[in-house]
């Protein structure tokens, strides 16, 4: 009865931390009426933005993906693992690398200056499609590769016996199946997106809703007005993730005998050079923000102001102790009613929570004195799914081989755990771990809703030396925010992979 009782009982508490701050914010909206030209403005720049961002990654994804798919090199791997990489990027830092290659003073500029070329300018909308595309195209690539290698060698074998054009009988039916599918999860994620408009966008023709809901609380301190912008983003959110969801990549193929996969066709000189010209382009734009990053960041490292440090400390205090309540609260959650639960998270935005709390809140405490808590509180809460689904695949296998043992052991509770089930999870604890420290090492979102100058996380600290125009410092912030967070998932990751001790 007790082991029943734990998993309900997480199961509630987490449903109503999303639930409650959820209806304070019904509860304040003051319905559509409340809501001015600039916001329905900002609605349709956050459906125009986030659909035109989901097409452009799905489309460019294709000739990489395919490249990829096809052909064979030292360092693929490596190239495709990189794919992963600004998943657990933080945002502000890819902005300061986007900026020191497109910006006004970028790399690209001061190359077509002499040229005569057009200046760019990356503020804007177009500043906020092309950081959507940089975080997105990777994951578009991914999504559309594993629809390549979904493809049985038995298929492509059978299409060359007969002289059958690959791209019309293989190619373009899986494409069908799968760029849907890589659009509408695309599609959700760009419509949540906050960070990138509050860095990049923020002018009437650039603002989204999340954005809108900010400058509600900080310029206007308008809290209904802010409460009716949340409803309307829980909307976007509800309505958008069933859009993904009906988009999702149907049956495929069937199945195959799992032999390696070799390709007939693009063998001549010209395909060749197609794939490696996509592949160039794809690595170029994915490392060279990165790597302006590093190289302008390191200059100023030593002389960082001391709030900096502060900040970076805040973040690990922040990030360690988000990465310990996900991981309390996801093991009692892997079972079924448990993880319906736990999506409720992922079906409303990080900062339409934080309205809520602070709706909540406000007339009760300062909100800078619980600034860190519910910062934590909310990203644990975002990551939750994501550890759920890492850990349940093991959990299940563990219980498949040894259940029955257990059982007949008298293994029950913590003993169970403790000798069965921890050390075959430790590799997947690990990965969820480093996860979600980095994510909550590198989040720009609820922070800003409640942080004061002595409350501040370092993308916090970052933003806000964009904003003095202290550029030398915000990018040695930045690579120290990046070194931190690529940091924390390396360690918690490597150390799930260490042989587990019972």
């Amino acid at each position: 009865m007790a082991q029943r009782a734990l998993p309900i009982g997480a199961a509630l508490l987490v449903a109503g931390m999303v639930i409650l701050p959820v209806t304070a914010v019904f509860w304040r909206g003051g319905g559509p009426g409340t809501l001015g030209p600039a916001d329905w403005a900002a609605l349709r720049f956050t459906l125009w933005q986030a659909a035109l961002s989901a097409a452009l990654s799905t489309a460019l994804a294709i000739p990489v993906a395919r490249a990829l798919s096809r052909r064979r090199f030292p360092g693929r791997s490596g190239l495709v693992a990189l794919m992963g990489a600004p998943f657990i990027l933080p945002v502000i830092v890819a902005i300061l690398g986007l900026l020191a290659v497109f910006g006004g003073n970028g790399l690209i500029n001061r190359i077509g200056a002499p040229l005569g070329l057009p200046r760019l300018d990356i503020y804007g909308y177009h500043g906020v499609i092309l950081a959507h595309v940089f975080f997105n195209l990777p994951l578009a690539v991914r999504l559309i590769l594993q629809g390549w290698l979904s493809i049985p060698a038995e298929r492509f074998r059978l299409a060359a016996s007969l002289d059958a054009p690959v791209w019309r009988v293989l190619e373009r039916p899986m494409l069908r199946r799968v760029c849907p599918g890589a659009f509408g999860v695309i599609f959700v994620i760009c419509l949540g997106s906050f960070a990138v408009a509050l860095t990049l966008g923020g002018g009437p023709r650039a603002t989204t809703v999340e954005l809108a809901i900010y400058q509600a609380f900080r310029f206007d301190f308008d809290l209904g007005k802010a409460a009716t912008l949340a409803v309307l983003q829980l909307c976007l959110g509800l309505g958008a993730g069933a859009l993904a969801l009906r988009l999702a990549p149907r049956e495929g193929f069937g199945t195959g005998l799992d032999r390696l996969t070799d390709r007939w066709d693009g063998r001549g000189r010209l395909p060749r050079v197609i794939d490696a010209l996509w592949i160039l382009l794809a690595a170029a734009f994915l490392l060279a923000p990165l790597g302006a990053v590093a190289l302008s960041g390191l200059p100023g490292l030593p002389a960082l102001p001391a709030e900096v440090w502060s900040a970076a400390a805040r973040s690990l205090a922040l990030a360690l102790g988000a990465t310990a309540l996900t991981l309390a609260l996801a093991l009692p959650l892997l079972s079924a009613p448990g993880e319906v639960a736990a999506l409720l998270g992922i079906s409303v935005s990080g900062l339409v929570l934080g309205t809520g709390y602070f709706l909540l809140l406000q007339p009760l405490i300062r909100p800078a004195e619980v600034a860190l808590p519910v910062t934590m509180l909310v990203n644990a809460l975002m990551a939750l799914p994501f550890v759920i689904r890492i850990l349940r695949p093991g959990l299940e296998a563990a219980r498949a081989d040894y259940g029955r043992l257990a059982a007949a052991l008298g293994l029950t509770g913590w003993r169970l755990w403790r000798i069965v089930y921890l050390p075959r999870l430790r590799r997947p604890l690990g990965f969820a771990a480093g996860l979600t420290a980095a994510l909550s090492m590198g989040d720009l979102g609820v922070i800003t809703l409640f942080a004061d100058g002595d409350t501040a996380t370092l993308p916090l600290q970052v933003y806000r030396l964009m904003g003095s125009y202290q550029m030398e410092a915000a990018r040695a912030a930045a690579l120290l925010l990046l070194a931190l967070s690529l940091g924390l998932f390396w360690g918690f990751d490597r150390g799930g992979r260490a042989n587990a001790a019972i």
